[in-house]
């Protein structure tokens, strides 16, 4: 039986869907190689799962996987977090031993709890009577 495995993860207004099955290892975002994925910055804050992953377990679990990731929404470094926590979510739901996968588990809360946790804040709708959500046009007296 082929093991193909569905997560996502949001960070803003950013959605990112990642698939999981069985391969040679290869990591793509939007069908770019994340090895030259642009800017670089936003690479390794997508790589940051994967390393995590690799130094918590002595076999490499990642050479067998093939992960596709579609990202939508947000700007670059909001589409970033979602691809992170999806791969981080789509490691986890992988392995199959679960005393792996709750190690792996604790091992990606105590570096970053967004890894596994959607961050839900938004940006606060903008009011009447000003430039922004709080911001106020000044009143004169005088």
């Amino acid at each position: 039986m082929k093991k193909i495995i569905n997560s996502s993860g949001k960070r803003k207004t950013a959605i990112a869907r990642a698939v999981f099955k069985p391969g040679k290892g290869r990591v793509r975002i939007d069908k770019v190689p994340l090895d030259i994925l642009r800017p670089e910055l936003a690479r390794l804050r997508i790589m940051e799962p994967l390393l995590i992953a690799q130094y918590t377990f002595d076999k490499d679990y990642l050479k067998g996987i093939d992960i596709d990731v579609n990202v939508r929404g947000g700007g670059f470094m909001g589409q970033a977090n979602a691809v992170r926590t999806a791969i981080a979510r789509g490691l986890v739901e992988w392995i199959d031993d679960i005393e792996e996968r709750s190690q792996l588990k604790s091992a990606f809360l105590e570096f970053d709890r967004n890894l596994l946790v959607n961050d839900m804040r938004r940006k606060e709708a903008k009011k009447f009577g000003g430039r922004g959500a709080r911001a106020r046009k000044q009143k004169s007296y005088r």
